[in-house]
């Protein structure tokens, strides 16, 4: 039975996708250097360890909204779901590099997304947890599945920098935000109703008002 190991060796934005990507470069290795494995339909539930790393001064505000106030911490910081992506790894021998393709949203409902862009520095510690099915021939020439143990991870230190070039990429100077239906219904008719040509220029003129009365 094939005994794999996984690592993950760097991470880089995906320049030209279709959305906001980060390639991830994993290595996987048999612990017999000639064993040969004919593919893999490998999945990948990938976590964010948000305890295992200090945070500055200016990021613990900006966290709030996930974990609450400072004080409350000790409970209340835990680790993310980021996303889950799967990957066939085609036939090798030994050892083998492929590319973990995982789509990245700067929609700012999501922890992910609020997570990264509170950070102003460093790096993120990533658990990568690994499941599915190895495809493999026996000694006697039998296609075989061997399911892949459930204790198979990788950790990695993905750099804050690499998020940020990643969004500047694919955003230049811009940050998304979902709206319910009536909040946006609201918005837009102010906007209409003020014959302002953007929706930058109706936010700012309502921040403000706002601003009078709570200075931001």
């Amino acid at each position: 039975m094939p005994d794999l190991s996984f690592q993950i060796e760097d991470a880089a934005p995906v320049r030209f996708a279709a959305a906001p990507t980060l390639g991830f470069t994993l290595r996987l290795s048999a612990a017999t250097p000639d064993e040969r494995i004919d593919s893999i339909a490998l999945r990948c539930q990938i976590r964010i360890e948000a305890t295992r790393r200090p945070y500055a001064t200016e990021e613990q505000p900006k966290l709030a909204d996930l974990f609450g106030e400072v004080a409350r911490w000790s409970k209340t910081l835990r680790s993310l779901l980021w996303t889950h992506v799967s990957a066939v790894v085609p036939a090798f021998v030994g050892s083998t590099t492929v590319e973990l393709q995982v789509p990245c949203s700067f929609d700012f409902s999501l922890a992910a997304t609020k997570y990264f862009e509170a950070l102003t520095d460093g790096d993120v510690p990533i658990t990568f947890f690994f499941s599915g099915t190895i495809f493999h021939t026996s000694q006697a020439g039998r296609l075989q599945a061997t399911p892949i143990p459930w204790d198979r991870e990788a950790s990695f230190r993905l750099t804050v920098l690499t998020w940020r070039a990643l969004m500047d990429h694919y955003y230049p100077g811009i940050a998304w935000l979902a709206l319910e239906r009536d909040a946006f219904d609201k918005l837009n008719a102010y906007k209409i109703r003020r014959g302002l040509p953007t929706w930058e220029r109706a936010i700012h003129e309502l921040l403000a008002v706002a601003e009078e009365e709570f200075p931001i």
